[in-house]
């Protein structure tokens, strides 16, 4: 598997808890990047519909972690990337696709599992959160497609679309979190009488809205793997969708590029699998949608993580915080951050700037 070493004796590790959209995942990840083998767990989130549902289900694969721990293991933090908007001064999530998780408690929910299981080993263990897709970024960087670039992005094409940024090495979550939402980048106006999102990247690009698309033009399949199928058959319906989808978010990546003068962009999801050249298609939608020669130069490339993007990210926030405190303020260290003017203020008790923040990801 991607992201799996064999050995882990001795090594600092660290509990990542990823929450999307159709399901919660959590293991333990050492600090070189790699997953524990065998301490992986996941419980569904989408088509539960009540919040206690929810808890339950993320309490379990929590606690069905830890009790894979190997005997004197040493767990040193925990990392949570969910859905947002999250809101880290309260330590709260409101996953847009899981409208009964609004203001989820998600940091004292886990604090308590993780003390449940652990007890007192787990009173001064530090719990951080950040958006799934500022995670994500962060795996890209430090273990994935976007290695060696400090200035990067991330995008995940699945239920939803969404995304994060890496500027001059380190991770932008802006002043309260959010900053990484492509998927709510308005590319058009909403169409009239649609959904409020329908001109938005996510709206157009989605895996779901993907399929309803085809759907509507006559297309007779129900899923994502089945518009696969029908785009591998030469089915005009299907290659339009996914041509469709792939424009989209090339012409996002071409702003955001133009805007940020990124040097690298990694694209992951699920959806991002439906047909062998999407990936192709992006890149020529976004170099013809460029303007100028820096943002046609950006690199696109296929995720380097497969599925373990989100859970590496995750233990991140842990393993490579070492200029990020892990409780009360930040005191980053010279050299390994760099802040923009004007961003040192802090914000809250969770070691969130405004701005850039001083989690360093290092190639």
């Amino acid at each position: 598997m991607v992201g799996t070493h064999p050995s882990h004796h001795g090594s600092p590790l660290a509990l990542a808890v990823d929450i999307g959209g159709t399901k919660v995942a959590a293991a333990l990840v050492d600090d070189h990047g790699f997953l524990v083998p065998g301490s992986t767990a996941r419980a569904a989130t989408g088509g539960v519909g009540n919040a206690a549902g929810l808890t339950r289900n993320i309490v379990g694969v929590v606690a069905d972690v830890l009790r894979t721990a190997p005997r004197g293991a040493r767990i040193v933090g925990v990392g949570i990337g969910s859905a947002g908007p999250v809101d880290l001064a309260r330590g709260t999530v409101s996953p847009k696709n899981l409208p009964a998780l609004d203001r989820f408690p998600v940091v004292d929910v886990i604090t308590a599992a993780v003390r449940a299981e652990r007890h007192t080993e787990a009173l001064d263990m530090p719990v951080i959160l950040r958006l799934d897709g500022t995670c994500i970024a962060l795996a890209e960087r430090w273990r994935g497609a976007n290695r060696g670039a400090r200035h990067s992005m991330a995008i995940v094409v699945s239920t939803g679309v969404g995304g994060g940024i890496i500027l001059d090495g380190a991770m932008v979550s802006g002043a309260s979190g959010n900053a990484g939402h492509i998927g709510q980048l308005r590319l058009r106006p909403a169409d009239a009488g649609g959904p409020s999102d329908s001109g938005t990247l996510e709206g157009i690009a989605a895996g779901p809205r993907t399929v309803a698309w085809a759907q509507s033009r006559g297309w007779l399949g129900q899923t994502g793997e089945q518009l696969a199928a029908s785009y591998a058959d030469g089915d005009p319906v299907a290659r339009a969708a996914v041509r469709r989808s792939a424009e989209a978010v090339g012409l996002a990546i071409s702003n955001v590029t133009t805007l940020l003068d990124l040097e690298a962009v990694a694209i992951g999801g699920g959806f991002a699998n439906v047909a062998p050249d999407y990936v192709d298609l992006v890149r020529a939608a976004a170099e013809e949608s460029a303007l100028f020669p820096y943002a046609s130069a950006v690199t696109i490339r296929p995720t380097g993580l497969a599925g373990d993007g989100p859970l590496i990210g995750a233990a991140a926030l842990v393993h490579r915080a070492s200029d990020l405190a892990l409780r009360g303020t930040v005191e980053p260290e010279p050299a390994q951050c760099e802040l923009a003017d004007g961003v040192g203020q802090e914000r809250d008790d969770v070691g969130v700037h405004a701005g850039v923040e001083s989690l360093a990801v290092e190639a």
